[in-house]
């Protein structure tokens, strides 16, 4: 199996792509940590997991270096061994707030869990990581790239997730690889805790707007992840994968 007895981290692994990554990696032989603040999501996943292979949950503030310093000791104290890092967990920009009314609490709650998070589980997992010439995968997303109106916080936290995976994979190479995936529309609402978990609704527009035909699921990313995070992917760092249906290659204009 692809990671057989390889151990990887999943932050924001109770739900959504992190989810998927999850089970994609325990599936092909992983030990898995799933790093998350939202514990019910945690638990229901480590409960689901758990008859598929080795899971792990730590709650974890990606955005406090103590709480990352201690889910790195607890997975060490665990498994003895860090193969993999997933840097996924992340909060959105549901409100859209226009920039002159951003607070500046919220920008830098945005910044400090989008990115300075990523830095933070790199940071403190890289040790162990260039024990075993193991990879991280960075999740950005296609708003690093573009943007709607009012996402400011967000699209920075992206765009410097992009920057940081660039930057790591030079500094860490050869002994770690570092590459980073971009996410379009990714439905992800039956991949939520139960309390929060509902079945895709979905027009014909949602699905026929996008060049394959239809919008992502966590599993189009979880594949790509797996991959990255192989022996398979041994010639690739430092890059950045578009996950869209093709959406960013779309020219598009109001008729």
């Amino acid at each position: 199996m692809k990671h057989q007895d390889h151990v990887i981290i999943v932050t924001g692994g109770g739900q959504g792509i992190g989810k998927g990554i999850a089970l994609q990696v325990l599936r092909e032989g992983a030990r898995v940590v799933i790093a998350e603040t939202d514990l019910e999501a945690g638990r229901e996943t480590e409960r689901e997991y758990r008859s598929i292979g080795d899971i792990l949950l730590v709650e974890t503030d990606t955005s406090d270096e103590s709480s990352v310093q201690r889910m790195i000791a607890q997975t060490i104290d665990r498994y003895g061994r860090i193969d993999g890092l997933v840097n996924n967990a992340g909060i959105a920009d549901p409100n859209n707030t226009p920039v002159e009314q951003l607070s500046l609490e919220e920008w830098n709650r945005k910044i400090a869990v989008n990115l300075t998070g990523y830095f933070l589980c790199a940071k403190h997992a890289v040790p162990h990581l260039r024990k075993q010439r193991g990879a991280i995968v960075n999740i950005s997303s296609t708003r690093a790239l573009q943007s709607e109106p009012h996402t400011e916080a967000y699209a920075a936290s992206k765009g410097g997730v992009d920057a940081l995976t660039h930057a790591l994979a030079i500094s860490l190479g050869p002994e770690i690889r570092v590459n980073c995936i971009l996410p379009g529309w990714i439905v992800v609402t039956d991949w939520k805790k139960a309390s929060e978990r509902e079945e895709p609704h979905l027009s014909r527009i949602d699905q026929e707007q996008h060049p394959v035909g239809r919008v992502g699921r966590p599993e189009d990313i979880a594949a790509l992840a797996s991959f990255l995070l192989s022996g398979q992917a041994g010639f690739i760092t430092g890059q950045r994968f578009i996950v869209d249906g093709g959406m960013t290659r779309k020219m598009i204009y109001a008729e």
